[in-house]
């Protein structure tokens, strides 16, 4: 069988915006600055860390405190739990405790064992290990995801 590959950073124009391919939505979204640090993340987290491409959910939705929310991506288990949180800022954005509590929101809801906050520029991850959040110095692949 022939292998699959992802196509990224594929952009087209049209009526003076930029499109760009998101191959795990399958299909253009506007390339905004948050978007553009989401595309980024992605390929990082398929190509990079191993993740299946089909066990990632782009703009995820959850309900938090009776509230519709999007998570910008979640990393699923095989079985369907989720293992990973990610939070895309804008580059001109700066990670703050504000972008925290955005994502212990979402865990809230989800309860997976990683939240990623990520802005093109800095990137943390934290592993929660018994409801404590606890900074790693690296970004866990698929296979520590799922240990």
């Amino acid at each position: 069988m022939a292998e699959f590959r992802l196509q990224w950073f594929k952009t087209e124009q049209c009526e003076g915006k930029t499109f760009v391919f998101d191959p795990l939505r399958r299909r253009f979204v506007a390339l905004t600055p948050e978007e553009e640090v989401r595309q980024k993340v992605l390929y990082l987290l398929v190509e990079h860390l191993k993740v299946p491409a089909g066990l990632v959910a782009v703009e995820y939705s959850v309900k938090v405190n009776g509230l519709d929310k999007r998570c910008d991506a979640v990393v699923f288990g095989v079985e369907g739990r989720p293992l990973m949180v990610v939070e895309c800022k804008a580059q001109s954005v700066k990670i703050t405790t504000k972008t925290l509590d955005q994502a212990v929101r979402y865990y809230s809801a989800l309860q997976p064992k990683f939240l990623l906050l990520f802005n093109g520029h800095d990137c943390h991850c934290l592993k929660v290990e018994n409801g404590v959040l606890k900074p790693l110095d690296h970004l866990p692949d698929y296979s520590e995801m799922t240990a």
